[in-house]
Formats: structure tokens, C-alpha cells, sequence
């Protein structure tokens, strides 16, 4: 078969593709919901099982979107339809990529109001605003804020014109230039709430949570979580990959490249985590707190430090800079559609997605005020938006993807894309037997769960 060329361009070197991949994959998750699901969980047996997850189930799929991203050449719907038509003479398979950039859009809609909540509080931060507060003031201020759907409508319109102005300059001026700047200064940035947290006198203490094993307190649900959140935390099902996948050079090793990916998002989750716990523990806060530690609990802990202001600046600029990464990812494969598709030009693609999401977005924004007292299976509007994107949509995604490249395509087509022989026999073991079964058991727990509700 003669090689496709991305009609986007490709990344310029293997670095720039890890560092776009990678911040695709960092976002709120690793600062936000990594720390507190596990403290939930019970620390360092949460993470264990977390590293089993992500190495024999969300890895194999990760490279395996990838692959179809790289030997499409094309928008994730395409590019299913395409091998679909080459490998099993089924063009239907792009349904696949349909639901995957659907739901996608779908997270960032929601993923984009709460990156506003990061982008608001890193501007009090450094205004000041948690200094001598106490409990209930905190508790004010995080209330008045999410009351109000002008403010958090404002702060949603301004990070999704960052996104959108990003992805509307293309592959090597906008992608490419955005991960380059944003990625390293992200790095520095966790490096120094590290090294903050190591003065707190608690950090050993918060290493210890996180690190040390305790399965008495680890149950199966736990270990169900530990699964989801390793699919959600490499951006597994959203189009992401397989559209970054399509702008990887050729003689770049996806198998090796991915790993260094998951490698790096792990690290980055547990250094979120060596970075929040000793604050936690520092100011007697219970660490398994729930979503309201990064908005609610962890600013009281910030207004009692000597060095608040700068620390509170950090971890805020650190969550907008996370979650603008992985915004970016979200959007691109829907803009990639479009221009491919429709004959758009970037800006104007990239406008007009980014409309619909922005307006999508005002659905979780009404949840928490003109709306809360709408109540479903889950919650608020919100919570059911979460809950169907995540544990519904991505893991039907991801099994699709994971069956087709497992078991439709043909081994000379895999082989071509992997090369490495010990390593393409290892993948393929895990792709067919391992991950279908992980993600199928991530499906029946979120049945359940809704039959419970």
C-alpha cells in the first residue's frame, strides 16, 4: 500500500509529538481527580492497581489508536472508514471514529467549564483573595463563584477562545508551538509544589499514602476506578490520539513513544499527588475529600501558608495549563473533520466547533445554579454529562477500537505500523485478550451502576 500524507502536516520530531501527546493526556484528571480518587481509595494500593491498568489494558489501546491514526492518514471518521473499507471491506466502521470525536466534544464542553473555575481562582490566587480566610469564607467564595452563570459562563468563553485560537493556527504554528512552551514550564511548575511540599514537615507522611500499599482498604470498586481513570488519563476513545497519530512521521516507533507517553502521564499523576498530599496532611485535611479538595479545601490550606500566595498562583496556573493541553486535543480531531470534509479553513473550522462546544458548555454552567434542582439518575445535569461521556461513550470507543485493530486488521498491516516483532506479539496478546475484557468490565460496572440508580 502506498503511504498516506497527512493533508495537516506532521509534528517536526518524535519530541514534539511526545510532548503533544503527553499534554493531551495530562490535564485536570492528574492535579484534580488523580489525588483525590485515591485518596478515597486507599493511597498506594489504588496506585498500584492503577499501574497494572494502564500497562496491560489502556496501553495496548493507546498504541493501537495510534496506529490507525498513522496508517489513515486522516480525521478519525475517515480514517475508520478507510481501514474499515481496506481491511474488512466494511466502511461502517467509522462509526467508531463518529462516537469517539463526539465524545470528545462532549467532555470538553464540561471539561472546559471547570478548567474556568482553575483560571478564576489562579487570578484570586495571586490577587490575594485566600489570604486569612477561614472555612466558611472559603466556602462563600467558592459558592458565590459556581452560583452565578454570567461569571462562570465569562471564565468558559475565555478558555475556549484560548483553545480554539490555538488549534485555528494548525499542526506546526498552533499545536506544535502551544506543547513546546506549555509543557516544559507545566513540568517546572509541578516541580516546584514538589519541592514545596518537601518543606511542609508532612511529606514523607504524604509519600507514604500515596506509595505505600494498604489493600485492606482497596475493594473491587476501587480497582474499577483505578481502570477508568487510567482509560480517561490517556485520552483513550476521544478521537485525540488517533488524530495526533495521523501527523506521526513514519520512522517514528509508536510502541516506544507511547510507553515514554504513559510513563510520563504517570509520573506526572503521582508527582500532582506527592505535591497535594503533604499540604493535605500539613493542615489536618482528610485526603479523601472528594472533588471540592482542589476548589474548597486545599485554598483554607493555602491561606494558613507562610508562602500562600505564590503556592496557591502555582497550582492554579499549573491546572489551567494542564487543562488548556488536553482542551486543545479534544477540539482538533472535529476541526480536522471539518477541513478535510468540508474544504473549511482552520480558523473558520476551529470557530465553529468551538461555537457548538462553548454552547453545550452552558448546560453544566446552568447545573450548578439556574438549574440545580434538575435531578436525573446521577445528579445534576452535570454529573450525568460526566457519567455518559466517561463511563459510557469512552468505553464503547475504546472497545471498538481495540477489537478492530486486534481482530479486523490483518497482521501484515499491524506489522508495517509496529515493526518490532517481541513487542508486536506482546501487544497483540494483551489488545485481543486483556484490554477488551478490562474495558467490558468497566462497561457492566457502569450498567450496574445505573440499573442501582
Amino acid at each position: 500500500m502506498a503511504q498516506r500524507t497527512s493533508l495537516h502536516g506532521q509534528w517536526s520530531s518524535r519530541l514534539v509529538f511526545i510532548l503533544a501527546v503527553t499534554g493531551s493526556a495530562v490535564g485536570l484528571g492528574n492535579f484534580w481527580r488523580f489525588p483525590y480518587i485515591a485518596g478515597e481509595n486507599g493511597g498506594g494500593a489504588f496506585v498500584l492497581v492503577y499501574l497494572a491498568c494502564v500497562f496491560a489494558i489502556a496501553l495496548p489501546i493507546m498504541i493501537a489508536e495510534v496506529l490507525l491514526g498513522r496508517r489513515g492518514r486522516r480525521n478519525p471518521i475517515t480514517t475508520m472508514r478507510v481501514l474499515g473499507e481496506e481491511e474488512a471491506g466494511q466502511p461502517g466502521w467509522r462509526i467508531v471514529g463518529i462516537l469517539g470525536i463526539c465524545a470528545g466534544l462532549l467532555i470538553l464542553s464540561f471539561y472546559s467549564v471547570i478548567a474556568g473555575w482553575a483560571f478564576a481562582y489562579a487570578l484570586k490566587a495571586a490577587s490575594g483573595a485566600f489570604v486569612a480566610l477561614d472555612s466558611r469564607s472559603v466556602a462563600a467564595l467558592f459558592h458565590l463563584h459556581t452560583r452565578s452563570w454570567i461569571v462562570l459562563g465569562a471564565w468558559h468563553t475565555a478558555f475556549m477562545v484560548m483553545t480554539v485560537a490555538v488549534v485555528a493556527r494548525g499542526v506546526e504554528r498552533g499545536l506544535e508551538r502551544a506543547v513546546q512552551v506549555i509543557m516544559p514550564l507545566l513540568l517546572v511548575l509541578i516541580l516546584v509544589l514538589v519541592g514545596h511540599a518537601i518543606h511542609t514537615g508532612t511529606f514523607l507522611r504524604g509519600a507514604a499514602f500515596v506509595l505505600r500499599p494498604d489493600f485492606a482498604a482497596l475493594t473491587p470498586e476501587g480497582a474499577l476506578i483505578a481502570l477508568g481513570h487510567a482509560f480517561f488519563s490517556l485520552s483513550l476513545g476521544m478521537g485525540v490520539l488517533m488524530a495526533y497519530g495521523a501527523y506521526l512521521p513514519q520512522d517514528t516507533s509508536i510502541g516506544g513513544t507511547t510507553i515514554i507517553v504513559a510513563l510520563a502521564d504517570t509520573a506526572i499523576g503521582l508527582l500532582a499527588a506527592l505535591a497535594v498530599f503533604p499540604i493535605v496532611f500539613s493542615h489536618g485535611i482528610n485526603p479523601a475529600e472528594g472533588p471540592g479538595l482542589a476548589f474548597e479545601t486545599l485554598p483554607l490550606a493555602f491561606s494558613e501558608m507562610r508562602a500562600g500566595v505564590f503556592t496557591a498562583t502555582v497550582f492554579f496556573v499549573l491546572l489551567t495549563m494542564a487543562a488548556w493541553t488536553a482542551a486543545i486535543g479534544l477540539l482538533e480531531p472535529a476541526v480536522a473533520w471539518l477541513c478535510e470534509t468540508r474544504e473549511m479553513t482552520r480558523p473558520r473550522a476551529a470557530i465553529g466547533v468551538g461555537t457548538v462546544v462553548w454552547l453545550v458548555g452552558f448546560l453544566t454552567i446552568f447545573s450548578f445554579n439556574l438549574l440545580q434542582h434538575l435531578r436525573f439518575w446521577r445528579g445534576t445535569l452535570y454529573a450525568n454529562l460526566d457519567y455518559f461521556a466517561i463511563n459510557i461513550l469512552l468505553p464503547i470507543s475504546g472497545l471498538a477500537i481495540t477489537l478492530f485493530a486486534g481482530w479486523v486488521m490483518c497482521d501484515n498491516s499491524r506489522v508495517q505500523e509496529l515493526e518490532s516483532p517481541s513487542g508486536y506479539r506482546l501487544w497483540r496478546f494483551l489488545t485481543r485478550f486483556v484490554a477488551p475484557v478490562g474495558v467490558t468490565l468497566l462497561l457492566i460496572n457502569a450498567g450496574a451502576q445505573l440499573l442501582r440508580h
